[in-house]
């Protein structure tokens, strides 16, 4: 006979599971109930307004360049996606499925990079950055935020799993190994795609030092800059178009995240299987 798991077990399961939800949840369900409420019931402990102000998201895009910061995450994001994507793809096939001398030294050297904490970064990119004369222009936040070495290694992995017999039947059709990039191992790889998709998106969306340092005027700040403005030219009265603004913030990384919710678990469980 199977045996039982005792009551007291299970119970302790599910209190503990509870405990997690509320701990997780609550933070939320304060930053939108404060995001809601008028002034004088800012420090309320009462979760429920007790009159809805609807019009502090309407404050918030008055009292600072919240459409202009929004446009500037959109726009940068996006390119960013798009050619790490490409770039990071390209290095990963090179690295999973062309033999060329120094490939594994070459690779190990690139990992090894990933042990040098990025704030060590700041001040040489600082530098290289104004003499390229790229200070406060798309340039600077976009072109070196493209590559990405967690990425490669992701995609690598992934690459390595798919069977190589593929490739060469894509090799008898005539295929080039561009052609086999595109139209074998790309479209076999959309987990792992996802993966890297959902990955930037939230880096680049919730990017806040390297904008803040590289970017002098307002009307180049990203999203997340613009709160950190927002933060400094509100008084304690105001935590409540803080907390708007924080809402509207990340409600486009909660959508995405559980649109694609699947295919990023799908990704992650099969991505690095095979060494």
């Amino acid at each position: 006979m199977a045996r039982t798991t005792p009551l007291f077990t299970r119970l302790f399961w599910h209190v503990g599971l509870g405990l997690g939800v509320v701990v997780v949840i609550a933070p939320f369900a304060w930053m939108i109930s404060t995001s809601l409420k008028p002034v004088e019931e800012i420090y309320s402990l009462s979760l429920i307004p007790g009159q809805f102000q609807w019009g502090n998201y309407a404050k918030v895009f008055t009292t600072i360049p919240m459409l202009r910061f929004l446009l500037n995450t959109v726009f940068v994001t996006a390119v960013v996606m798009a050619a790490r994507l490409t770039i990071c793809a390209m290095c990963a096939y090179a690295l999973a499925r062309l033999k060329f001398k120094g490939r594994d030294l070459f690779f190990m050297m690139m990992l090894a990079t990933m042990m040098i904490p990025g704030e060590i970064q700041l001040v040489p990119g600082f530098v290289l950055m104004k003499w390229l004369g790229w200070l406060d222009t798309y340039k600077v936040l976009i072109i070196p935020r493209i590559e990405s070495i967690i990425m490669i290694f992701l995609m690598r992995q992934f690459f390595l799993t798919i069977p190589k017999e593929l490739e060469e039947a894509a090799v008898i059709d005539g295929s080039n190994k561009l052609g086999i990039l595109w139209h074998v191992i790309l479209p076999l790889s959309r987990p792992v795609i996802a993966v890297v998709t959902l990955f930037t998106f939230q880096a680049m969306w919730n990017d806040f030092m390297w904008p803040l340092i590289m970017t002098n005027s307002t009307a180049m700040k990203p999203l997340q800059v613009g709160l950190a403005l927002l933060n400094t030219q509100l008084r304690e009265n105001n935590l409540n178009l803080l907390m708007a603004a924080t809402v509207v913030s990340i409600l486009p990384v909660l959508v995405v995240f559980l649109s694609a919710q699947r295919t990023f678990i799908r990704g992650i469980a099969l991505t690095g299987i095979k060494g």
